[in-house]
């Protein structure tokens, strides 16, 4: 004669060799693997300097506001953007009044920052933010309206800014999918690099 025990034995013992295989050995499995094929990117693609000092991911934007730095896209994730602790967008929508004058505002502050003219197209990517705040890319037509201000501010020339430019460019995947894209913090040390900064 079965008792309820018996019956429920099976499901409670099924249960957690599942939550131990699933739950334990597979992610260890997983993790012992990417560490070891793939080191950087496991910890994280990490940036560190030549004192050990950690200076950034190369998967997660920061923000730079000088004029000798390549700005990123704007974000809006935390109070002051860039935060990875509150990653999110803005959640304002194409019909937002709000929104359209926030674009209205960064297009002039881009255009007068880079030198443009009043009616330069400027790319969607230098006046929006991404769905997470922390696109660590720019679109290379982004970077190519910056080159000038960056050349200028660091005393090089355009032809060198733009082969920096190509270095950090980040060629879509297979070729492919999504778009190229330029990595603002490698290309910001980059240029300190190229400065002795």
């Amino acid at each position: 004669m079965n008792t309820p025990f018996s019956e429920i034995r099976p499901a409670i013992v099924s249960t957690l060799v599942i939550a131990v295989v699933c739950c334990g050995f597979y992610p260890l499995a997983v993790t012992g693997i990417s560490k070891v094929a793939f080191a950087n990117k496991a910890n994280g693609s990490l940036i560190v300097d030549k004192n050990g000092t950690i200076i950034g991911s190369s998967l997660l934007g920061q923000n730079f506001s000088g004029e000798g730095y390549f700005h990123p896209r704007p974000s809006a994730a935390g109070t002051n953007g860039y935060d990875a602790a509150s990653s999110g967008g803005s959640n304002l929508g194409p019909t937002s009044q709000k929104l359209a004058d926030q674009i209205k505002e960064r297009i002039a502050a881009y255009r007068t920052a880079n030198g443009l003219a009043e009616n330069q197209a400027v790319p969607a990517d230098a006046v929006t933010a991404s769905a997470s705040g922390l696109d660590p890319h720019i679109s290379p037509a982004n970077a190519a309206l910056q080159v000038g201000r960056i050349a200028k501010a660091r005393g090089l020339t355009k032809e060198k800014v733009g082969e920096l430019v190509m270095a950090n460019t980040d060629k879509s995947d297979l070729g492919f999918l999504g778009d190229d894209g330029v990595n603002v913090l490698k290309l910001n040390l980059g240029l300190d690099s190229a400065t002795g900064k």
